[in-house]
């Protein structure tokens, strides 16, 4: 961690982040890296036992950490994170959180589960780049870095939301690049694959498929970390193959395929119809 201090400067990053989705997985090793380069921390999550056990481990470093436990799905969750830090200045923005909440058939799920998946990855992630971002554009420095997800490259099962949400995502955030880059405001969509965090393992995906890349949030957080000014879109290493794959010019074939490594992944048999 401490290699990263040349590349996370308190200087134009900082000195304060505000990390979501900071109590555990890949947030954490944010959280842990932010703090070993100096910058002070606003975490948010949901669960507030995990949430101070990161906090306290943060505040060895000698950073400043306050923490909000939210449901950031909740419509008044984006006005509560920035009214927490409405007395410092941020210069990082790291949307980490954004997990498929409900994961069910679209025709056969629940409408209001459905427009949390929404709200946790479009409504409330939007509301908090638009406060911070025209702050960083004022100053003209600053980074905003969105965890996005393969799932956003094509269609899946049980993903039809998610999915169409991870999809907006990396749009708006190339979108947003152009726009802030002449601002010196950098912008970053993080793809990530399948990673071995806490909330993954809790939900029970099998990470022994043959062939199947694996991350480590550790491994994650420090090239996200590092690839940083160098946006819009970054797929995490080991992953690039199957973002490759799932950009086939022939949908069906990209869209079948992808779909029998998912039904393993989540313990599903193998379809009917080939």
């Amino acid at each position: 961690m401490a290699s990263l201090r040349s590349q996370v400067e308190p200087g134009r990053y900082g000195p304060w982040a505000v990390i979501t989705g900071g109590s555990e997985g890949v947030g954490r090793s944010f959280a842990l890296r932010l703090a070993a380069a100096g910058i002070h921390l606003l975490l948010v999550a949901r669960r507030p036992d995990p949430l101070e056990a990161t906090a306290e481990r943060c505040r060895t470093f000698g950073v400043e950490v306050r923490t909000l436990a939210t449901d950031l799905a909740q419509p008044a969750a984006a006005q509560a994170v920035t009214h927490a830090v409405s007395d410092v200045e941020v210069g990082l923005l790291v949307h980490n959180a954004g997990a498929n909440t409900h994961s069910a058939p679209f025709l056969d799920g629940d409408s209001a589960a459905f427009q949390r998946v929404i709200d946790l990855n479009v409504t409330t992630p939007l509301a908090l780049t638009a406060h911070f971002g025209r702050a960083m554009r004022t100053r003209r420095r600053g980074g905003i870095l969105l965890v996005g997800s393969l799932a956003g490259y094509l269609g899946s099962r049980q993903h039809t939301v998610y999915g169409g949400v991870k999809a907006f995502g990396r749009i708006f955030a190339e979108s947003l690049w152009l726009e802030l880059r002449d601002h010196d405001v950098d912008v970053l969509e993080l793809v990530l694959g399948v990673t071995r965090t806490p909330a993954m393992e809790r939900v029970g995906l099998d990470f022994d498929i043959p062939g199947m890349p694996v991350s480590d949030p550790d491994d994650v957080a420090d090239e996200g970390l590092a690839m940083l000014g160098h946006g819009p879109v970054h797929i995490v290493t080991g992953h690039e193959r199957l973002a490759a794959q799932r950009n086939d010019p022939d949908r069906a074939a990209a869209v079948l395929r992808a779909d029998r490594t998912m039904r393993r992944l989540i313990g599903l048999p193998a379809p009917e119809r080939a």
